[in-house]
Parts: structure tokens; sequence; C-alpha cells
């Protein structure tokens, strides 16, 4: 184990939180009819505009917990509060990416990028000069009437990005949105993020399996334990953004790294 000692909370420990998971757990009925006990007794704050990284073990329940932050599942114990009060209802003021991008091949890349819009019933003439914002933000701005086929992988998920972004929502939820992308498109998208991240000053929280991602975005790290998912440790990231710089002077990130691997490596072990 990293001889890694406690880190002093950055700023965002004070912040206020917009999710608090209270005891949450979650079973659900499998194909056979049993039980499986998918998380157990999970306590999670998200605090206003920080970047929380979820990591852990295949299976431990991590893209169950985002299901659960945005409402589209229920938990079986526990409870959910959001900004202060039980959750009774699917959140609007979210943004959601997963690890396909989703884009519908028939529309262009800024119809898919206006498609939350339509959904909403917004005045799509008045959102329009923000689609190609977004778009020239993340490096699309020539490809604004292209069709998603013309586009590559990282391309397509920056579309992706950009109509997660187009409502403005405080809250963003990303299911290994990068899992599908080579390792320097993937570092590549891991960086656009970040800079996004900083300039606009969202609430993230990022499903990865990836540890060095991990370490290069996040305020904090939750490391989850194998099924029934529990928090097994929470580490924060004590290190300046952007991250870029913190990485080439690797003594301290790789602590980090070796650190959290420690922990998801030790439940092989146990």
């Amino acid at each position: 184990m990293s001889g890694l000692g406690p880190v002093p909370l950055r700023a965002a420990a004070i912040r206020p939180a917009i999710l608090s998971l209270e005891r949450v757990g979650l079973v659900y009925e499998a194909k056979d009819g049993s039980a499986v006990e998918a998380l157990a007794s999970v306590d999670i704050e998200v605090r206003q505009n920080e970047f929380l990284v979820i990591v852990g073990p295949s299976g431990c329940g991590k893209s169950t917990l985002l299901k659960l932050m945005v409402g589209l599942l229920r938990p079986s114990s526990g409870r959910i509060l959001h900004r202060g009060e039980p959750m009774q209802e699917m959140l609007k003021d979210v943004g959601m990416v997963a690890q396909s991008p989703l884009l519908l091949p028939w529309r262009s890349v800024v119809d898919n990028v206006l498609l939350p819009i339509e959904i909403l019933r917004l005045n799509r003439k008045q959102y329009l000069p923000q689609a190609h914002r977004l778009l020239e933000s993340v490096g699309l701005e020539g490809f604004a009437e292209k069709s998603p086929r013309a586009l590559s992988g990282g391309m397509q998920q920056r579309v992706a990005l950009c109509r997660a972004l187009i409502t403005d929502p405080p809250l963003l939820l990303m299911d290994e949105p990068f899992a599908a992308l080579d390792a320097l498109t993937r570092d590549e998208m891991a960086q656009e993020l970040a800079r996004i991240w900083e300039q606009r000053m969202k609430t993230v929280v990022f499903v990865t399996h990836g540890v060095a991602e991990a370490v290069l975005l996040a305020d904090r790290v939750i490391v989850m334990s194998p099924r029934p998912g529990r928090v097994a440790r929470e580490i924060p990231i004590d290190l300046p953004h952007p991250r870029a710089e913190a990485r080439r002077q690797r003594a301290r990130f790789a602590e980090y790294e070796e650190t959290i691997r420690d922990f998801i490596f030790s439940f092989k072990e146990a």
C-alpha cells in the first residue's frame, strides 16, 4: 500500500451539497427471480462545482449510482437528497454522457446537439447560436452540418458532450464516456473535459475504470468495493488544476495512482 498520508480537503469540502446519498441500498430481481444486492449503505455527498470521480471493480454499482442520482432508479433503502430536499422525481437540470455517443445518424451534428431542446420543447432558434458556440469550443465548428458517420469516435463524443451542455445544466453525470476511445484520444478528451469544467464550473460526477484519468480530473475520488457496492475510501486529490503540468511532475501524481490501484487490487486479494 502506498505511503500517501492524509490530504487536506480542498475548498470543495465547504461547498454546499447538490446531491446527498444517505445509507443508500439497492436490491433488484435477477432473471431467475433471485434478489441481488447491488449497493449497500452508500453515503456520498456531491458538492457544488466539484469534480467527483467514482472508481472500483467491475460490477460494483458505479453506473447504478448515476442512475440513482438522476432519479432513473429508486433506492431500496436509505434516501437521496437534492439540494437538501428528498428527491421525488427525475432531475431535469442535469446533463448525461454515456460510454457510447448515442448520436442519431439521420440528424446532422448540430441537430444532435439541439435534440434536448426539442425534447424539452424549448425555442430551437434561441439555442442555435449556443450550439454553434459549443461546437466551436471543442474544435468542431466546421462540422455542424456533417453526418455523425463522417466523424471519428473522439469527435462523436465531443458532440455528445456539447449535447449534454446545451441547456447549461449545473450538474453533469458521465458514465465511462471515454472508455471506447483509443488511449491518445481518451487523453485528449479528458483534458478537453477538464478545460470545459474549469471554464464553466459545473458539478461533475464521472465514472471510470481509468485510475490515471481519475487523478487527472478529480477533486475527490470515491473508491467502491465489490458488490454489494460500498464506499471503501474517499481520496481528496490535492493537486492544482489544470493537471497536465502536475502529471509531468510525476511523483505526487503517481503516488495518488498507486494509492487508488492498491485499494482496488486489495479487493481481489481479500
